[in-house]
């Protein structure tokens, strides 16, 4: 694993039935880069993400997350992993309506035993960096679908991750609110020095990483960005 590289997929197939989603895929993610996953749909982008975050196991391959390999632990210690050390965004946020802004944000670290008073102070602080601190006492269905998507964010970064992964997280805003989305996600990204693995079809937003991944039938082929 070279200096400063976090993520490492090697070669990864996977299939579901007769349909194969990846066939060699595989890339590197290091400290502090926005990765995007570019591709049609059915091309094996989101797949690959899942794989990558030890949501599904591939078939074959290797991803290795700081120098362990992920196909190798158990359900319990990937769980650990996607409780602390990564943050997921998806397309439409994915909040639970009966709790409160706050309290969805909160999630996270109260599921890591965080007390009450240490996970809402942590909770709150996040809300006001993503712009949305006013809504702290809100319900999910009381607020706009891009004021949601800065909350999910909030709650994806909460936790200080180390690789946030994004599923189309602008898919289902209008274009002014998936630009304001991305200029916070990858702005509080980088301040924490997170990584951040994109999925995404639209060349607007992965024009807010540092590198594109074209993914296409199942194999990936790297574009550098030119900025």
């Amino acid at each position: 694993m070279s200096e400063g590289t976090l993520l490492t997929a090697r070669d990864l197939h996977k299939a579901f039935g007769k349909t194969v989603a990846l066939a060699g895929a595989g890339l590197s993610v290091r400290a502090g880069e926005v990765v995007a996953l570019m591709g049609a749909s059915g091309s094996g982008k989101s797949t690959l993400l899942h794989c990558l975050a030890g949501i599904i196991r591939p078939d074959s391959g290797s991803v290795t997350y700081r120098g362990a390999e992920l196909t190798a632990m158990s359900d319990r210690e990937r769980s650990a992993l996607r409780r602390g050390e990564f943050g997921f965004i998806f397309q439409f946020g994915q909040l639970l309506p009966e709790l409160t802004c706050l309290e969805n944000v909160a999630l996270p670290l109260r599921l890591d035993r965080a007390e009450r008073k240490v996970a809402a102070a942590k909770a709150r602080e996040w809300l006001q960096r993503l712009e949305v601190d006013d809504l702290a006492d809100h319900r999910p269905g009381d607020i706009s679908g891009g004021q949601g998507q800065r909350v999910a964010i909030a709650r994806a970064l909460v936790t200080d991750p180390r690789v946030v992964f994004a599923d189309e997280p602008t898919g289902a805003l209008d274009s002014l609110n998936g630009e304001k989305v991305m200029q916070l996600l990858t702005s509080a990204a980088r301040d924490s020095d997170a990584a951040v693995v994109l999925v995404t079809h639209e060349p607007r937003v992965a024009a807010y990483s540092d590198r594109e991944l074209i993914v296409r039938d199942g194999t990936t082929v790297e574009r550098e960005v030119i900025l």
